[in-house]
């Protein structure tokens, strides 16, 4: 399971790491997605700030969505940055991505959670101490009754159109 990261094309990332404060105005045009979720409009602000008071960017805000931006990313090198990204949809791609240099990951952004993964509610796990992987829930379809046959178990998934839909139906 992998965190929130922080993405930029490599070609920005060593054009950024040459600028010092005091060179602010050779910074130019940034441009920075911000994804349709409100961490990530946050996290799109925080750098936005940073870039303009701290190295003189022009900075412009861009929507994104996690599938669309990684591969404009990966294939124009724009936008500049995406200050959070879940990667887990685009994982074997960003591999190759940041292997061949087209991508940079810059950091965690939540290095101390943020986790993706399969998650059973707390008083389940307080009933069934047994159930610590998915094969031991597996075993235990009863626990979680599907809505439309309550016969067979159930796995719920994450809002439509949300990078993890595919990540869980991938892992399915």
């Amino acid at each position: 399971m992998t965190m929130k990261t922080f993405l930029i094309p490599a070609v920005f990332a060593a054009a950024l790491s040459t600028i010092a404060p005091a060179e602010a105005a050779e910074c130019g045009t940034v441009s920075i997605a911000e994804m349709k979720w409100a961490s990530a409009g946050i996290a799109a602000s925080f750098d936005k700030i940073i870039l303009e008071k701290g190295y003189g960017c022009s900075v412009t805000i861009v929507d994104g969505d996690t599938l669309p931006t990684f591969a404009s990313m990966n294939e124009k090198g724009t936008p500049d940055i995406a200050s959070e990204y879940w990667i887990n949809s685009v994982r074997a791609l960003l591999d190759q991505a940041v292997n061949s240099g087209r991508l940079v990951q810059g950091a965690e952004i939540l290095a101390d959670g943020a986790v993706e993964g399969w998650w059973i509610p707390k008083f389940i796990a307080d009933a069934h101490p047994d159930i610590r992987s998915v094969e031991d829930a597996l075993r235990h379809p009863e626990l979680f009754p599907a809505e439309d046959d309550p016969s067979k178990g159930a796995v719920y998934n994450c809002p439509a159109d949300w990078s993890c839909q595919i990540s869980t139906t991938n892992l399915f």
